[in-house]
């Protein structure tokens, strides 16, 4: 009975504190970066203000050539999740249109937990195929970013 209760102690505070772990130090929190393959660059605007825990927030993405030029006609998937957690993204957040000069709207983004999260894209164009992830730390509203 004691080990049951031991363990079931030990789960409870790892699961009240699951939220809490710590990004790793040298975490790149960088909003414009080439694609795996250098085919484009591309900057993640995210929200004016940080979005709250558990609230549907948009996200903007600038798509450009690695000159510089504005991609137009992209088709992009967007992913991503917890690496430390092992989970993906509690909705399923989708480009709803394209905006001016290389600009995409996603919407339906949300955070469940304070943490490192990660952004992924999956970019199709006619100017080729290619990938990126961007870190992201979401923090409780306050705290020193």
């Amino acid at each position: 009975m004691y080990r049951f209760a031991s363990t079931a102690l030990a789960l409870t505070v790892l699961a009240a504190t699951a939220g809490c772990m710590s990004a790793p130090t040298n975490l790149d929190l960088s909003l414009t970066r080439p694609t795996v393959d250098n085919k484009f660059v591309v900057t993640l605007l995210p929200p004016a203000q940080p979005a709250a825990i558990n609230q549907l927030h948009s996200w903007q993405v600038r798509l450009a050539s690695p000159a510089g030029v504005p991609v137009a006609q992209a088709r992009i998937k967007v992913d991503g999740g917890m690496p430390q957690h092992g989970h993906g993204l509690p909705t399923r957040p989708q480009v709803t249109q394209e905006l001016a000069d290389g600009s995409y709207l996603i919407e339906g983004m949300k955070f469940s937990m304070t943490g490192w999260w990660e952004i992924k894209l999956a970019i199709d164009s006619p100017e080729g195929i290619d990938q990126v992830t961007f870190n992201t730390v979401v923090a409780e509203p306050g705290a020193n970013r």
